[in-house]
This record gives C-alpha cells, structure tokens and sequence, in this order.
C-alpha cells in the first residue's frame, strides 16, 4: 500500500471509527437473506421488511420448507421479489442439504450458492464472520472513488485479485 492508500485508509478510519453494515441480522443466515433482498434496493427497504419474516422464518430449514409463494409476497417490497424468492429458497434448500444447516464459512462455497455473488459473499465473510476477503463496492463507491482519482490497475493474472492506485 502506498502512501497515499495508507493516508486515505487512515483518514477513513478517524472519521468513521464505528462504521458498519447497515442492515440488520442476527444470524450468518439472516445476513446472507438480507444482503439477497438488497440487491437493487435499499437497505433501508430491507430493514423495514425483514423484521416480520424473521420473527416467523428464521432458519435455513423454514426458508427450504416455505411455499414459494408466500416468500415472493413476504419479500415482495424489496422488489424483483419472485427471482429473489427462487434464489432463497433454493440457497436455503443447498445449505440443508450440503451443509447441514450451516451457512458455509469460505468464499467459494458462498458463491457456488444460488444467487450469491462475489459481491454478496464478500459481505457476508466480513460482517457475519468477521473474515474480510475483499471490498464490496456498490454505485455510490465507485463514484466517489472516482471524485477521490482512485483508479482500478489491472487484474493480476497470477492470483486474479485487484488492485487499486490512488493518484
């Protein structure tokens, strides 16, 4: 990390001293439901609506066992509701099935879950078990990485991961 990385990292650091996820879980799985529904809406949105089909459906066994058609209209206010509502149930089904219930704990078995990505695992690693393997980045980063002259150096063949320069 070059100097000015380490300056930025560190100035991030005494400004947002209590920085954290802003959707709410309490479980891994709660986690990767939510960040599922947030794709494409706010968090916000999430927050309002999770709370009532948590407190019914908490478990990856309920979501497996849910009819398909309940879900889309629990999740309904989150938008794109019946693609999501297939992913999650079938996500749920995969983790009862290949990992007795657990939410799998490495990036690659996140994301060879149903409607997991990159993105979404990277989430779930850092804030439900405290593992970060890299850096979710939505719209609003990309543009203020951009105001800040942060560019994106090319991926390294090598070990495929990224890298970023600060002008």
């Amino acid at each position: 990390m070059n100097k000015k990385s380490k300056e930025l990292v560190r100035v991030l650091r005494e400004t947002y001293p209590d920085a954290k996820c802003s959707l709410d879980f309490t479980t891994p799985f709660e986690m990767l439901v939510a960040v599922m529904l947030s794709a494409q809406c706010t968090d916000e949105r999430v927050n309002k609506t999770t709370p009532s089909i948590f407190a019914k459906y908490s478990a990856p066994e309920d979501f497996a066992n849910i009819e398909l058609e309940e879900l889309e209209e629990l999740i309904h206010p989150c938008g794109f509701y019946k693609n999501k509502a297939k992913n999650i149930k079938k996500c749920a089904q995969e983790i009862v099935e290949k990992y007795n219930g657990e939410v799998p704990k490495t990036m690659e078995e996140l994301m060879s879950l149903p409607g997991v990505g990159r993105k979404s695992a990277n989430v779930v690693m850092l804030e439900a078990f405290g593992d970060a393997q890299g850096i979710a980045v939505d719209t609003h980063c990309k543009r203020i990485a951009n105001k800040l002259r942060i560019k994106q150096r090319k991926r390294s063949r090598k070990n495929r991961t990224r890298s970023f320069k600060i002008f």
